[in-house]
């Protein structure tokens, strides 16, 4: 669809949406107005038939191959410094780079409101999202979110798609050489690591958190479908806040798996370059606690403004090749927010460097945004973090919006000639109020989310 039908299309939404709350709704002098300074736009947004409640990112931090934290990530994206490196997991021989976070195996599961029973979550993936716990003061956050709403009122919900598959990989390589039975050792903590719902059952252990909790596994998308879940549960009264996020770790089968389909680079990863040739591999842990828009406090909190999401189920792996569910994302995600393209300073792109999904995503991008909207991938500094890239695009959409930056595309050179977005080579400094990013996944998941600050 041609931009100038999108962006119809989304303003005759959005009217019609405000027009059906009523003019006694109370009013949101917030940073935008989709019809003009004079125009009193609702402060919902749209959830099904009504408008989507901001949702305030009151503590939110990651931790990756860039660093540890909110300011060390920064620091490397502004001095363009990558997080990548010649693969140097474990014994595995495969000629690539990796986006590898230092010092995850010296990290101790402990601590926390029950330390004792921690010590059973013990792998490499929750090592990780125990370390992005730790920074930031997220933990003592997520403490006082507990003490005032009540365990029981605050949800989970994170996003993986590896979870701890490394320790079954570690299980089946100390077989009984005579029986081939694995380690019993294994067989009573597998529950406790390889299960997929590991992840947020040790976060919220750890945070003594009792209220909903599960984890999203739709690839790469998982951990922005984390937000749009969060969202959904907290609208309809389950929970009062909520710890989002995600976390997948490094692991053979995934170094090996995606080596098979061919899709890795032997060098650092080049988004929309015009020679890229394949993604590279990187591991992160990044969460956020989503509160109601009361707890905002300062001007300027940085907020999920809405989401969106589809999934056109084109083919396994392989995106539509059009670009159509990625389309339905971002348009979902404006609808939502009451915002139309012209209103995006920034997309913060999936951007994975293969040579179908980038021109995929840019078909996307282009028929909404047009030219106009610049964008970026992140995934030169970081690798793609899988299942984690959605947090990890969330928090990096959270500094430019608090930092007035933009970040380029690193490791590219020049970009693909068949491109028509207006992707970014080179950092921009320059005032940022809403920033889309977007999430794409292996059999047409895809999600996009909005942030603003309020």
């Amino acid at each position: 669809m041609p931009q100038g039908l999108v962006h119809e299309h989304i303003e005759k939404d959005v009217s019609r949406l405000v027009e059906d709350r009523g003019s006694n709704q109370a009013v949101d002098d917030g940073p935008h107005d989709p019809q003009g300074p004079g125009h009193a736009v609702s402060q919902h947004r749209h959830v099904g038939e009504r408008l989507m409640v901001p949702l305030i990112l009151t503590h939110y931090t990651v931790v990756s191959a860039l660093g540890k934290g909110l300011t060390e990530t920064y620091r490397a994206l502004r001095n363009r410094r990558s997080g990548l490196r010649p693969c140097d997991f474990e014994d595995v021989e495969v000629s690539t780079y990796i986006g590898r976070v230092n010092d995850v195996e010296d990290v101790l599961v402990g601590g926390g409101s029950a330390p004792m029973e921690l010590e059973r979550f013990d792998c490499r993936n929750n090592r990780l999202a125990l370390l992005g716990l730790q920074q930031d003061g997220f933990i003592q956050g997520a403490i006082e979110a507990r003490k005032r709403y009540g365990a029981h009122r605050v949800a989970v919900i994170l996003g993986s798609s590896t979870s701890g598959i490394l320790e079954t990989e570690h299980a089946y390589s100390r077989r009984n050489p005579a029986t081939g039975a694995l380690p019993s050792s294994y067989l009573t903590s597998h529950r406790y690591t390889h299960n997929m719902f590991s992840s947020a059952h040790f976060v919220r252990t750890y945070l003594g958190l009792r209220g909903p909790a599960m984890v999203i596994s739709t690839a790469c998308s998982s951990s922005a479908k984390a937000f749009a879940t969060a969202a959904r549960f907290i609208e309809a009264g389950f929970c009062d806040a909520a710890v989002v996020g995600g976390v997948d770790s490094l692991c053979l089968s995934i170094l090996y798996g995606f080596a098979s389909l061919e899709l890795m680079s032997s060098g650092p990863c080049r988004p929309c370059d015009e020679n890229r040739n394949g993604l590279t591999l990187g591991e992160s842990a990044g969460f956020a606690l989503l509160e109601k828009s009361d707890h905002a406090g300062n001007p300027g909190a940085v907020a999920l403004l809405g989401y969106g999401e589809s999934c056109d189920g084109y083919h396994m792996s392989h995106p539509h090749p059009e670009g159509t569910g990625a389309i339905k994302a971002m348009q979902a995600a404006l609808l939502r927010s009451a915002l139309t393209p012209g209103d995006i300073d920034y997309i913060h792109l999936h951007g994975t460097a293969t040579r179908s999904n980038d021109s995929i995503e840019d078909t996307a991008v282009h028929s909404v945004f047009g030219f106009s909207t610049p964008c970026s991938s992140t995934k030169g500094w970081t690798g793609h973090t899988l299942g984690a890239a959605g947090v990890t695009g969330a928090v990096i959409a959270a500094m430019c919006l608090t930092r007035g930056f933009v970040p380029g595309t690193l490791n590219t050179t020049r970009i693909d000639p068949n491109l028509s977005s207006q992707v970014l080579l080179e950092n921009r400094e320059q005032p940022v109020r809403r920033v889309l990013s977007n999430s794409f996944g292996f059999g047409g998941n895809n999600c996009s989310l909005i942030f603003g600050t309020v």
